[in-house]
């Protein structure tokens, strides 16, 4: 809300007498708001002296507040001089020097109050030229010898054209009649033309005119050559005719300032060094290969070292051999790809004594190389450093900078170079030892997997192995597919705790143990049993898990055994599931059970085994990794397993980026189940696991059959039959399940003795297992088997239950 203005108008003879005066004057009226509070003041009159000092037309500021015309003035004092003048009723004096947008100027200001207001008269001292006589003007010159270490005053002399010919000295302080070498009284009046031993003012003159015809200030630095002393010398005009001349000795501010510039240059210069050192560290740390530390050499230390062309030579037996160039002529390149040591090249010395060798210029260059025969040229290059490529005490090769110019090696550059050698150095020694082990590991994973696959009957597989360990380090994750008939194989998928060498090898003897002992017929559980056995034996610290799948493909089933390992995921028919499968712990714990269960595999399914690196690690569960598998099975858009692994590799799956090795096994089923009653076959070993393998074989395949209400008795009566078989008969037990009207349980051995059912009563410990039979089952029997073995077999009626 605007304040009230109150105030009185200045009469017309003091309007009168405010434009006769040669200074600025102004009349203002407080402006105060509703509680009488001044907040500000409005301007009613200015002369024309005071709109030509504040450079602006009268008309453009009458009217106007302070806040609004000099806003960049309100916080330095100058509204509350004004507010304690009208309020105290007391005049007062003010100096104050502006260097603003709004105004600018040294100014002394005289204000009284008048009205509700106050009258200002402000004198502009920057353009005021006062003589000596005057009171006022001693008290000027006073401070003007405080301010400056020499200081004058030049009035302009003209010619009859108005040229400015010469300036007379109207004023020289002491120090400044001291440095023209004469007195005040000798110089002031005085023209600077006439002075006899004005060399220095005689070249200044034309600054002096150039100064009073345009106004603008003129400043040097100039040094006496007499004394050394540095003086910073100002011109500037204070009047139409008037110059004034200050010096300031500013000797000692110059020497600190080159000291500062030189001790800045000097930390540049090691800031440079040290920046220079820390991008070689970090580009050759960051080099695994020679490649990379060769693309390091040419991109970060030739530059770091200031050279235009490098070359390493590397030790090899008796001769250099060119590793690397960059920058070099082609016929220079030719001539240094092989390079006896007896050959006086430099760089063959070098690496003979681990000692450097600059050579400063082509000369230098030349004699180092008598023979102009043998010589080696130097194409381009015009200086040379030879660094040694030296670490551990043993002497790679050597490392040559090339220098388009010739130039002397300082010390400090001499040790950078050196700095920048032993880093080099130090970077090619782990990169060729690091491709040596890259290519042992690279042969022993290439020999650990399995090359080539079998091609199985009744379905189709792909593979694919993600490494994600480098260099020495070689991955445990493995998969393997195993044909053991016709139309019966195994599928494996495994990985070994650890990443390294041994880990490796303990996966490799895994999966040669898995391949013998499902070769020599033994069950999924038996083949878990042995191969634990074997690693605990042999391998005590490793720790691995394994997923081993027995396949059946004729007849549409599947037995697994999980040692630890996350389940596979099926798709079919509907959503893809991962098998809710018995498992037992990883291979290596003393005292495991690796229980098995049996699965259905219908036609045109799709099974995936993978290691858990594709769908877990320490910051991803494994529950949200198996949906992720799921719904990436869910949505391929093929069951061809080439394209279905290439899918679920490119889908959202697991966690990313991927922190372990990747095996991934898919396969899908192509197999048409055999016309007729549905059947199912195992062969078991005869020894203690038999019974409780068959009896879960038996429960799984009926479950899967959803003849839940067969599956008590058809378990109970088998593992009678079982027993026998394994208590009197040596060998394999085979176990054939056929479901038609009735569910019929074949049991052949390879004993030609026939059941007998004996007599029993209340206190028998044996002989009950065929009473059993007999009560719960529809009818049973035993028949001989071609050549020799016999089978026993009973039946169950689906429909009628237990008799």
């Amino acid at each position: 809300m605007s304040g009230d203005v109150a105030g009185t108008a200045p009469s017309a003879d003091l309007v009168a007498l405010l434009d006769t005066d040669p200074h600025g004057c102004a009349v203002a009226a407080a402006i105060r708001d509703q509680d009488g509070v001044i907040t500000d003041f409005r301007l009613d009159y200015l002369n024309e002296a005071g709109g030509r000092f504040l450079g602006r037309p009268r008309e453009e500021l009458i009217g106007r507040r302070y806040r609004e015309l000099w806003p960049d003035t309100v916080t330095d004092g100058t509204l509350p001089f004004y507010r304690q003048v009208v309020q105290e009723r007391v005049p007062a004096v003010r100096t104050v020097y502006y260097d603003r947008a709004s105004v600018a100027g040294h100014f002394e200001f005289r204000v009284v109050p008048f009205g509700d207001g106050f009258i200002a008269r402000f004198v502009d001292l920057s353009k005021l030229t006062m003589g000596a006589q005057t009171e006022g003007g001693v008290r000027l010159y006073e401070a003007l010898d405080a301010a400056f270490d020499g200081f004058a005053l030049l009035r302009a002399v003209r010619d009859d054209a108005g040229a400015i010919v010469d300036f007379t000295i109207e004023y020289v302080n002491q120090v400044g009649a001291k440095l023209a070498g004469r007195t005040v009284e000798q110089l002031v009046g005085q023209r600077v033309g006439e002075r006899p031993s004005g060399t220095t003012e005689l070249s200044l003159l034309t600054h002096y005119r150039e100064v009073a015809a345009s106004g603008e200030p003129w400043r040097r630095q100039l040094t006496s050559p007499a004394t050394g002393q540095v003086w910073d010398l100002k011109v500037a005009r204070v009047d139409l005719d008037v110059v004034a001349v200050s010096y300031r000795d500013v000797t000692e501010q110059v020497g600190q300032q080159k000291q500062l510039v030189d001790t800045a240059a000097q930390v540049r210069a090691a800031a440079t060094r040290t920046a220079a050192l820390q991008a070689v560290t970090a580009a050759l740390v960051a080099a695994s290969t020679p490649d990379e530390v060769y693309a390091a050499m040419g991109t970060v230390v030739r530059p770091s070292a200031g050279g235009n062309s490098l070359a390493v030579l590397l030790t090899e037996q008796d001769r250099l051999t060119l590793s690397y160039h960059h920058g070099y002529e082609d016929h220079v390149v030719e001539a240094l790809r092989d390079l006896p040591l007896s050959h006086p090249y430099p760089a063959t010395g070098v690496s003979i004594t681990g000692e450097p060798r600059y050579l400063c210029s082509p000369e230098e260059f030349a004699a180092a190389q008598p023979d102009p025969r043998t010589a080696i040229s130097g194409g381009s290059r015009a200086a040379w450093a030879f660094l040694p490529l030296s670490t551990g005490g043993q002497v790679l090769g050597a490392l040559v900078i090339g220098y388009p110019r010739p130039q002397e090696f300082d010390d400090e550059e001499r040790e950078n170079l050196i700095a920048f050698s032993r880093l080099a150095a130090q970077a090619l020694q782990r990169a060729l030892l690091f491709q040596a082990q890259m290519s042992i590991a690279a042969d022993l994973q290439r020999a650990l997997l399995p090359a080539v696959l079998p091609t199985l009957r009744g379905a189709r597989h792909a593979v694919r192995y993600l490494p994600w360990t480098h260099g020495a380090d070689i991955g445990g994750d493995w998969y393997d597919v195993i044909q053991l008939g016709p139309d019966t194989a195994a599928v494996v998928i495994g990985d070994v705790a650890g990443h390294s060498p041994q880990a490796a090898a303990a996966m490799g003897q895994l999966r040669n143990a898995i391949r013998a002992y499902a070769a020599d017929g033994h069950s999924p559980a038996g083949v878990m049993h042995r191969v634990n056995h074997l690693l605990l034996q042999f391998e005590t610290h490793a720790m691995a898990t394994c997923c081993y799948l027995e396949l059946h493909l004729a007849e549409g089933t599947a037995t697994a055994v999980l040692a630890g390992h996350p389940p596979p995921v099926l798709r079919a028919g509907g959503p893809a599931r991962s098998l809710d499968l018995r498992t037992g712990p990883p291979l290596g714990v003393r005292g495991a059970h690796y229980p098995d269960t049996t699965f259905l595999l219908p036609t045109g399914c799709n099974l995936v085994l993978y290691t858990d690196g594709l769908v877990e690690d320490r910051r991803y569960p494994l529950d949200q990794g198996l949906t992720d598998l799921c719904s990436a099975l869910d949505s391929a858009p093929t069951d061809d397993p080439e394209d279905l692994v290439d899918h679920l590799l490119s889908a959202s799956v697991g966690p990313r980026p991927r922190r372990d090795d990747v095996a991934i096994l898919a396969l899908t089923v192509d197999a048409e189940p055999a016309p007729g009653p549905r059947t199912a076959r195992r062969r078991f070993r005869g020894d203690a696991a038999t019974v409780s393998a068959a009896r879960h074989f038996a429960a799984d395949i009926l479950a899967a059959w959803d003849q839940h209400p067969l599956r008590e008795d058809a378990s109970l009566l088998l593992g009678e039959v079982i027993t026998n078989a394994v208590q009197h008969t040596a060998g394999d037990v085979e176990v054939r399940m056929t479901l038609g009207r009735r569910l019929r349980i074949d049991v052949h051995d390879s004993s030609n003795r026939r059941p007998v059912k004996r007599p029993v009563d209340g206190y028998s410990d044996t002989g009950r297992g065929l009473h059993i039979i007999e009560r719960l089952a529809h009818a049973w029997g035993s028949a001989p088997l071609p050549g020799t073995g016999k089978t026993v077999w009973f039946e169950l009626d689906p429909a009628q239950g237990r008799p």
